[in-house]
């Protein structure tokens, strides 16, 4: 069968799916086992013998099981106090900045996103603390708004990200080097962030009124921060060194998270039974995701779409450069109606194949995949950070989105830079790794 009609039926079949409304777990699942019975002539039994060893063999992945306890993780934090203190320690760090307390944002985000894995979970953490502490203060609302949904998008690229344990899984890519790389490019958009900010604020003061200066100490201020920071140290350090790997680091995690709010006395019952409840919920979405995301990502094969696709694609001699442009304007409009995983989970069985054809590196690639998911992050109409500020802030969606305009920008900026220099990816793991 011609292979464009097979890659033409596909989409038709995806399409029609995706416009009922299904489940997109389901969705997938039914795409997989559509196209092998209508496009490959498979029988059921065929079908089913099939999905139902991917199904064992995805479900029973030791790199899954660090999606929940990072979820788990996250969950803790976001119910304790760890967020408002972040707060609270940054604050006489960055008063005397162009921008004032807006660079809490930013740093706040930054740091969270470094114990937590998912981009929600960053923004919805440190907004409930400084959407209100900036409002009183008279900080100009579209800028504080802004900022934060660009900076909360770095919970996905600042390691452990959710978004590269599921990448890494698929594309069959070190989830520790994934990690690795992403420390570089996460902190490089950070500043990107922060000196747009200050430009804005030095241009025009009256975005970020002074304020008078409190009686906090450096050294009160790093009491303040010292929870986050070690959180971090535990968990990266534990993976970075070597000591263990991602799904270890993440059950590490966990524990010194369950030890910290013990000492603090907040851990209650109530708390704990509230986060299992949340990571529950989101561990089994994505879970789903993935496991179903396997079955077409075999039928696909079976069908022998991807290396069919990325064989004609090597034949029209397309350049590396308009391939990656054209790449990122099929993520950028894959992220205005799908979330990060689904993003994920539904394209890597086509445009994995064709990257690597190209030559570029799935490591490097996985980073700017990454950086695209972080776009549809603050995009309309499917954008989770958007959801959460217009919950947060009781602003509309189109005002949200207007207001993260400017950093959405700032992030294509910093695909491009990783294109040009994508040692700034690579150079970090390959340091550690020692290759």
């Amino acid at each position: 069968m011609d292979i464009l009609f097979i890659g033409l039926g596909v989409l038709a079949i995806l399409l029609v799916v995706l416009a009922l409304g299904s489940w997109i777990f389901a969705g997938l699942v039914i795409v997989a086992v559509l196209s092998l019975w209508g496009l490959g002539d498979f029988g059921f039994a065929r079908i089913g013998l099939i999905l139902s060893k991917i199904l064992f063999r995805a479900a029973n992945s030791w790199e899954l099981s660090a999606i929940p306890l990072f979820i788990l993780m996250g969950e803790l934090i976001f119910r304790s106090d760890i967020a408002e203190r972040l707060f609270r320690g940054l604050t006489p760090l960055t008063r005397r900045l162009p921008g004032g307390i807006l660079h809490t944002n930013v740093l706040g985000c930054t740091l969270f996103a470094a114990v937590s894995g998912s981009s929600a979970a960053t923004t919805a953490t440190i907004g409930k603390i400084t959407t209100r502490e900036l409002a009183e203060r008279g900080y100009d609302r579209r800028l504080s708004i802004g900022s934060l949904a660009g900076a909360g998008s770095l919970g996905l690229l600042i390691p452990p990200s959710i978004v590269m344990i599921v990448y890494g899984v698929q594309a069959e890519v070190s989830i520790s080097k994934l990690f690795m790389a992403g420390v570089i490019p996460g902190l490089l958009v950070a500043v990107l962030y922060i000196g747009y900010v200050m430009l804005r604020c030095l241009a025009n003061p009256a975005l970020a009124p002074r304020q008078a200066s409190d009686e906090t100490t450096p050294w009160q201020a790093l009491r303040l921060l010292a929870p986050v920071l070690g959180l971090v140290f535990v968990v990266l350090g534990a993976i970075y060194s070597g000591i263990a790997t991602p799904s270890e680091a993440a059950a590490i995690g966990c524990g010194a998270t369950l030890v910290l709010l013990a000492a603090e006395r907040q851990l209650n019952l109530v708390l704990l039974l509230d986060a299992l409840r949340g990571a529950l919920i989101t561990s089994v979405m994505v879970c789903s995701l993935l496991v179903a995301a396997a079955m077409l990502s075999t039928a696909m094969g079976y069908l022998h779409l991807p290396s069919e696709l990325a064989g004609w694609i090597a034949q029209q001699g397309f350049s590396p450069i308009a391939l990656l442009l054209a790449m990122a304007l099929f993520y950028i409009l894959l992220g205005l109606f799908l979330d990060g995983i689904s993003i994920t989970v539904m394209s890597l069985p086509i445009t994995l194949p064709i990257i690597i054809q190209a030559g570029y590196d799935p490591l490097w690639f996985g980073i700017f995949l990454v950086i695209m998911v972080e776009l549809g992050q603050i995009t309309p109409p499917v954008g989770f950070n958007l959801f959460v500020l217009q919950g947060l802030t009781g602003e509309s969606i189109s005002r949200v989105a207007i207001a993260a305009a400017p950093f959405f920008v700032l992030m294509c900026l910093a695909a491009l830079i990783i294109s040009v220099w994508p040692s700034l990816a690579l150079w970090l793991p390959q340091a550690l790794s020692g290759g």
